[in-house]
């Protein structure tokens, strides 16, 4: 009688690129799936498993007879749809919404297909997995998660099973397959003995075996030594399984396991700054198609445009595919970062259009503009209220010809606003095109209109030609800010009279690093090589190829009644930097600019932002959460913002960037990770050097890239319970352009509008199926809230209660004013009044 008994999950791990290019991806998931489908007719009890919807996509498209043979085993079980996701993507650089895309495509894809939904998720390959996972996961309708990395040595954990608990409280049964997802041709049996011989008393076990990364899965060879031994392996019952038998057996078999209530990370932090440009377009993708998704469904609620789903979609795909979990993380060859860049910039021209559309539709019933008016709009994506800098160029009736300037004036149903000029993005001798800056209040979810009308001036306003020596010292009643002259950082940083940060902010440190892309041996980048200066007079005016001899370093280039924008130029080694500081006339927030001419090898470039002692927490923004990043100096993954918290002091400094997801914090200084430049696709081995040293060999990032981040801090509760929205208005930025509407369409209004302070709108579409809309909230701050939503366009409303860190989707139908509760899937839960 057999009194253990391991399940053989035999699967073929297919990179669509890595090493290789997608052509030659697509054409190992070919060969693999035939030689599977051969392999499951010769050998009976034989079941492959396999995932990721853009590989059978592909043999759907280029071998339709063999796409058909794999819906039959299907059919008969004999072929394992396992995961049931688009691809196995990076598990935390990717925001909450985007992995729920990654399930949504996925299992629509696998059930339209092959009629079939998996309830164990997979992924086998990627780097670390975030906390917010479970409940996404539960929400999904799975019950269950496989996973190989990171191991007990990097992530320590109470049991290779366990039950992994998200931030809300949802219960997920997850196992890490330490023995990981490959075995060599031939090897199988190899690999399950050993099994056995290390885990003599395991009752239960998952294996995985197939040959795998580029392909291969299961050999006859292999199919016959397991057969073999399964005859002879005593009270071991040795069978072809899937993940899912496996989890049925282990959540029934009455075994208490522990619980986890943890990100499972670090593994390879080098990838959370590697290939900074795919990053930084990755992360544009994601915010153009949710801010796209959100003015199309509110053009097409409205019965002004069709919705383009099918558009969105395949802008969608773009984006799940640019998560693959060697893209994103930067470990692919040269060729794949390319290929990466160029399917992201098709996304974001889908989107562009989208979103173009949507304007026009939405803007088309605004009044024609009156005589010498200037329309400016702002569509605001989001269903609050906030305060925006707007910053517009657009272009007036003809080229100024005048000896005056002609000065843009903003106002707002003709009560004046606070703007004013700044230097437009051509560099043309004549006075042709504008740019205004102006703050504002947004209304929520709608078009927000705004007048310009050019007013001549002796001159143009701007900063004082001759600057004072001395520091730059910028003040309003809630910020005091110094720029050094002699350093270009920030000396001072005080919000309603607290200092926060310390002498020598933002200060630009160069870091050892290597050329290991992943970082696999590391935890942490912490030994300073040295740091950016500032350059001198004639360093600054060579670098900007100016034919003037001298430059200052540090100077205002632009001011008004908006805000004040310092610049500061840097140098270091064969690397040039420039620091842009936006500050505000009101308010605490400053904008940080960094663009970056970037030459270094085997470094790391971090901003240090040393801080007052106050026993500061770190915490960063992760899918569908908030986590406690480490505060030891081992480097941290998280997304939009992250924020040091004093609870002692009941303060809290928050940072918002647009591009990066690194950084570390020792409980002194602050270093946001931007930049490295190691080889491409390579590791370490201690026998032999890391690179040939024959040749040159090409590095990431060489060249410009930029950077920015909005810096905030005040009162604990108060910023934590802004910042989420905050960091998608920073992100998801508001559209806006110059336009002269026809005033012959039907005028558009807001279309959402919530009343909490912080529970946040991540998507806002059109659903899968039918014309209803849907609405995601989360609850970002660790508080349990009740919410009313209110379509004002169709006088509909109803209130949502959300649980710490919940997440909730709603169907509504805007013509019978009726809001469904669904999952994540988009399936019905209940009726709401």
């Amino acid at each position: 009688m057999n009194s253990k008994k391991i399940h053989l999950v035999c699967n073929s791990h297919i990179d669509p690129v890595w090493l290789w290019e997608w052509e030659e991806g697509a054409g190992e998931a070919l060969s693999t799936f035939r030689t599977a489908a051969d392999l499951c007719r010769e050998f009976p009890s034989f079941i492959f498993n396999h995932n990721e919807a853009i590989l059978y996509r592909w043999v759907e498209e280029y071998e339709p007879a063999l796409f058909r043979r794999i819906q039959q085993l299907v059919r008969r079980g004999r072929w394992h749809i396992m995961g049931g996701w688009h691809l196995q993507p990076d598990c935390n650089m990717p925001s909450g919404e985007s992995v729920v895309r990654q399930i949504l495509l996925g299992k629509a894809y696998f059930k339209a297909k092959f009629g079939v939904e998996p309830t164990t998720a997979v992924n086998l390959d990627p780097f670390g997995h975030s906390r917010g996972f479970p409940q996404i996961l539960a929400k999904s309708g799975y019950d269950s998660y496989l996973f190989c990395r990171p191991s007990q040595a990097e992530c320590p954990l109470p049991d290779e099973e366990f039950v992994w608990i998200g931030f809300d409280g949802s219960r997920l049964l997850a196992a890490r397959a330490t023995a990981h997802y490959n075995s060599a041709l031939g090897q199988a049996r190899a690999k399950v003995e050993d099994w056995m011989k290390r885990n003599p008393d395991a009752p239960l076990s998952i294996l995985l075996w197939g040959v795998g990364d580029h392909g291969g899965g299961a050999s006859r060879r292999d199919l016959a030594d397991l057969a073999e031994l399964a005859g002879t392996a005593g009270d071991v019952l040795i069978v072809h399984s899937t993940p899912e038998a496996y989890f049925k057996e282990l959540a029934g078999s009455g075994r208490e396991l522990p619980v986890v209530a943890k990100s499972l990370n670090p593994w390879s932090p080098g990838c959370y700054t590697s290939m900074a440009g795919v990053k930084r377009k990755h992360r544009r993708l994601e915010n153009e198609i949710f801010s796209a998704e959100k003015m199309a469904a509110a053009a097409f609620i409205q019965g002004l445009t069709a919705y383009p789903k099918a558009e969105l979609d395949e802008a969608l795909r773009d984006l799940a595919f640019a998560e693959f979990h060697d893209i994103l993380p930067g470990s692919s060859i040269e060729a794949a970062e390319e290929a990466a860049l160029r399917l992201l910039d098709h996304g974001l021209e889908i989107a562009s259009r989208a979103k173009a559309k949507a304007f026009f539709r939405l803007a088309g019933g605004e009044a024609r503009a009156e005589e010498g008016e200037i329309p400016i709009f702002v569509y605001n994506p989001h269903p609050w209220e906030f305060d925006a800098v707007i910053d517009c160029e657009f272009e007036p009736a003809e080229v100024n010809s005048s000896k005056n300037y002609l000065l843009p004036r903003i106002s707002r149903e003709g009560k004046p606003i606070p703007s004013q000029p700044e230097k437009e993005a051509s560099n043309l001798c004549v006075e042709w095109r504008k740019r205004v800056v102006f703050q504002a209040r947004l209304l929520p979810g709608r078009l927000n209109r705004f007048g310009c009308r050019l007013e001549p001036v002796a001159q143009r306003p701007g900063p004082p030609a001759t600057e004072e020596a001395g520091d730059i010292v910028l003040n309003n009643p809630e910020l005091e800010l110094v720029i050094g002259r002699a350093t270009g950082l920030v000396e001072r940083h005080r919000v309603r009279g607290r200092e926060i940060l310390g002498p020598g902010a933002f200060k630009p440190l160069v870091i050892e690093d290597d050329a290991d892309c992943w970082g696999m041996k590391v935890t942490s980048f912490r030994k300073v090589a040295g740091a950016f200066t500032l350059l001198s007079p004639e360093g600054a005016a060579a670098f900007c190829g100016l034919t003037v001899p001298a430059l200052a370093p540090v100077r205002i280039v632009e001011s008004g009644p908006v805000r004040t924008v310092v610049e500061a130029l840097f140098g270091h080694g064969r690397s040039f930097l420039v620091m842009r500081y936006k500050v505000p006339a009101r308010g605490s927030e400053i904008e940080i600019e960094v663009r970056v001419q970037w030459a270094e090898k085997d470094r790391m470039l971090k901003l240090a932002l040393p801080c007052r002692p106050d026993g500061w927490r770190f915490l960063g923004q992760v899918a569908y959460g908030r986590d406690r990043l480490f505060s030891d100096g081992t480097e941290a993954v998280a997304q939009k913002w992250m924020a040091l918290v004093s609870d002692a002091a009941g303060r809290a400094l928050t940072i918002i960037n647009d591009a990066i997801h690194g950084a570390d914090f020792d409980g002194r200084e602050l270093r946001l990770s931007l930049l490295r430049a190691p080889a491409f696709a390579a590791d370490q081995d201690a026998a032999q050097a890391m690179l040939k040293a024959d040749r040159h060999i090409p590095r990431h990032d060489q060249g410009e890239r930029s950077f920015v981040f909005w810096v905030n801090a005040g009162p604990a509760e108060e910023r934590l319970e802004r910042i989420e929205r905050e960091a998608l208005e920073r992100n998801e930025r508001p559209f806006v352009l110059a336009f002269f509407p026809s005033g012959r369409g039907r005028r558009s209004t807001s279309v959402l509008v919530l009343d909490d302070p912080a529970v946040v709108l991540t998507a806002l579409k059109k659903s899968e199926a039918g014309r209803k809309l849907i609405i995601r909230l989360f609850e970002p701050t660790g508080r349990a809230r009740t919410v009313r939503v209110e379509l004002p366009f169709a006088k509909a409303r109803t209130t949502v209660e959300l649980g710490p860190f919940e997440i909730k989707t709603l169907s509504c139908d805007p013509r019978r004013r009726v809001f469904l509760e669904t999952d994540l899937l988009e399936r019905r839960l209940k009726k709401r009044r």
